[in-house]
């Protein structure tokens, strides 16, 4: 029994240091489902901004898991989750954007389970459009999942620009 114990505690410390990690800032949630023993099922809602782009700011709903499994952080949330992205701010784009060279660069994680599973969000830049895509979606070592979501910043094309120097004219 305290094998067990130890083992719910360990669990619990991971999930909670992993939250913490992500650097996302819970904005509101609501009860889904209510649940006689443990905390009830709940959609998380929750907002980041892009470590490299100040001024995009992404909010992404979720499933979490509740019970007695979802109460002490070892219960596995399902891959629902939608997302939408905002400008927040001015937005320079770095070259490594510009380029192309950071497509796909993860931006966001959180683990739904105690250890295989996990969202996250990945980021693109369509430079003929002008404009961030954000795609979430969850994946597991042995079986991901096909449900994803995806939001878009579209940048003015002169923005595109303010981050290679111009000369004076």
């Amino acid at each position: 029994m305290r094998r067990r114990t130890s083992a719910v505690f360990v669990g619990f410390a991971l999930t909670t240091g992993l939250s913490l990690l992500c650097g996302a800032e819970e904005i509101g949630r609501v009860s889904t489902t209510f649940k006689f023993m443990g905390a009830n099922d709940k959609i998380v809602v929750e907002a980041f901004d892009d470590p490299d782009i100040s001024g995009a700011t992404c909010y992404v709903s979720r499933a979490k898991t509740g019970g007695v499994k979802g109460a002490i952080g070892v219960a596995e949330d399902t891959a629902d989750a939608s997302i939408s992205c905002h400008q927040t701010g001015p937005i320079i784009l770095p070259e490594r954007i510009i380029s192309g060279k950071d497509n796909g660069k993860e931006v966001f994680k959180k683990s739904t389970s105690l250890l295989f599973k996990k969202m996250q969000v990945v980021r693109f830049y369509d430079q003929k459009r002008s404009a961030l895509i954000y795609l979430t979606y969850s994946d597991r070592i042995i079986e991901g999942s096909p449900k994803n979501s995806i939001s878009t910043i579209v940048l003015s094309r002169d923005l595109q620009n303010a981050s290679i120097p111009r000369s004076a004219d």
